[in-house]
């Protein structure tokens, strides 16, 4: 009976929905202000990092909100029977835990696909390299820009912000690094910054310097890509022999069993 209850109260609430006697996105639009406070620091860059600028953040987190008061009514639904101060508080907890999936979904897609932000980092600094050498450093990342990585624009635009802002320190070249923490990031950052205070005659030592280990990036990058390529070969080739090995052994058996039916 409970059950039947659930899904007649979830059938008119998606009539009252529809009908627009009822609306979530209206709901979630009054209570902006409190709600806002739910999202995650580093939800926009998430988000950026997975679609790039195809999908707004902002729609993307009012969704959240709504799935989440949907679970949340669902499972008040299924408990309304019973309904009790902790049944709220379940429900309350399944609405929250569906709300913060979808952030550990982004957060663990950018971990699973930090490799290729530390492949793709090298040869973003080797081109910045070449600018470098006729450009100061900001003039430098400034028109890099058209050519970097998609991933890394958004970090670039603020670096270049702060920098024409009259930050003149480091620290904006270590948000950048914070905000792309593959390796030796903090280091070349580093020495991005030196660079853009180095005086003229001191150029090239430090240009040469900034060459050296960005080519040790670049080789440690073609290391971590064939020894990745290398463990999934292996992966695929030990599945396929314990699944060969499987198969052989169900075969035994059943012929086994079938000699001893004789």
């Amino acid at each position: 009976m409970q059950i039947e209850i659930a899904i007649v109260a979830l059938i008119i609430f998606y009539i009252l929905t529809k009908s627009g006697k009822i609306s979530i996105s209206k709901l979630i639009a009054d209570n902006e202000m409190y709600l806002r406070r739910l999202k995650e620091d580093d939800y926009d860059f998430y988000v950026k990092a997975k679609y790039g600028d195809s999908v707004n953040a902002d729609i993307l987190f009012s969704k959240r909100l709504q799935n989440a008061l949907i679970v949340m009514l669902v499972v008040f639904c299924l408990l309304l029977k019973n309904m009790s101060y902790l049944y709220v508080l379940v429900c309350l907890i399944a609405g929250f835990v569906f709300f913060k999936l979808d952030y550990i979904n982004l957060r663990n897609y950018y971990k699973r696909h930090l490799h290729e932000i530390d492949t793709m980092l090298p040869y973003y600094l080797k081109g910045l390299e070449i600018l470098i050498q006729h450009y100061t450093v900001p003039v430098a990342i400034g028109k890099s820009l058209e050519d970097a990585p998609d991933i890394f624009k958004d970090g670039l635009k603020e670096l270049i912000n702060e920098i024409n802002a009259g930050n003149d320190t480091i620290e904006p070249y270590m948000e950048f690094a914070r905000q792309y923490p593959v390796r030796d990031s903090m280091r070349m950052m580093r020495l991005l910054y030196r660079l853009s205070l180095g005086r003229q005659e001191r150029k090239q030592e430090q240009l040469l310097a900034f060459s050296k280990t960005i080519s040790n990036l670049q080789q440690k990058a073609r290391e971590t890509k064939y020894k990745n390529r290398l463990d999934k070969m292996e992966g695929k080739t030990m599945s396929m022999l314990i699944t060969t090995g499987l198969g052989v052994m169900v075969l035994l058996v059943l012929a086994v069993l079938t000699m001893m039916q004789l």
